[in-house]
């Protein structure tokens, strides 16, 4: 994978979502409880506003504006009121380094 750099690991707060952008691509970038790092669309797909201000429980980002729950994995809606996924990008740690590919999607 060739990816961006957009922080090292030991930046990343467990459990939180932390905003990044590539190349002009706004990404929620979550280290979740097991240090397992994911990369996902930073807009939600109701409400427009930033999901690297919500929640992170488990494999999920919630929304802070209505509460709709993202998956980690898969980009997928997990409750109302959202229901179209948002992007799950290519993400590498190198060294201390994240690296995120934005050519990189994975499926819904």
């Amino acid at each position: 994978m060739t990816g961006v750099r957009v922080c090292a690991f030991s930046e990343l707060v467990q459990d939180e979502a932390r905003r990044v952008e590539v190349e002009g691509v706004p990404i929620a970038l979550v280290r979740d409880s097991n240090d397992e790092v994911f990369a996902i669309g930073d807009t939600c797909t109701h409400g427009e506003v930033s999901l690297s201000e919500g929640f992170v429980e488990d494999e999920t980002l919630e929304c802070w504006a209505h509460g709709s729950a993202f998956s980690l994995r898969t980009g997928k809606p997990l409750n109302l009121p959202a229901y179209e996924p948002v992007p799950v990008y290519g993400v590498e740690i190198d060294g201390d380094d994240v690296l995120i590919d934005i050519n990189v999607k994975k499926e819904n």
